[in-house]
């Protein structure tokens, strides 16, 4: 055998056998990942002042109502297509909302009815809830991940009633 043989060959004893293993043991964490999008049911959407979370929206049935300038309550269909849901899937995914802890309220409240949201992804095997209060003391990066999740949520879920109209 050459000298360059022996490379190829040491080299291919090295490099197959780390392909292959990279390919089974992480398409075995993908099949079995808890929160895959071809799962995913609904996402649902719930924020008010204090402990009345008026403002509803449900991704399963459409529903969503809230309360509008004239303190009226308003329910109208609002139905997010599969590219929302895969959006905000996504967006979920780049947040880190699955590490997310599920209560995220203030112990104290230093506003008083601060604003308070409950979010709510849920799939065939799994779902994920997080109440969070605009107040919240814990870490910042955290409160700031959550807020811009809310955020995109409620931006899409207008979005879509704006495209209906």
């Amino acid at each position: 055998m050459t000298d360059r043989q022996k490379k190829i060959f040491l080299a291919i004893c090295i490099t197959v056998p780390f392909i292959l293993y990279c390919v089974y043991y992480y398409g075995i964490m993908i099949k079995n990942a808890p929160y895959k999008f071809s799962e995913m049911e609904s996402i649902t959407l719930k924020y008010g002042l204090g402990d009345s979370l008026v403002n509803q929206y449900d991704s399963k049935t459409g529903l969503c109502q809230y309360i509008n300038e004239q303190d009226s309550l308003v329910q109208t269909k609002v139905k997010l297509s599969k590219d929302d849901l895969l959006y905000l899937h996504r967006k979920a995914v780049d947040m880190g909302f699955w590490n997310f802890p599920e209560d995220m309220r203030a112990k104290e409240s230093k506003i008083p009815n601060a604003p308070r949201y409950y979010l709510e992804f849920k799939y065939q095997r799994k779902s994920k809830t997080v109440y969070f209060d605009l107040d919240y003391q814990g870490n910042d990066k955290l409160k700031e991940a959550a807020k811009i999740l809310i955020e995109t949520v409620s931006k899409t879920i207008n979005d879509a009633e704006d495209r209906q109209q």
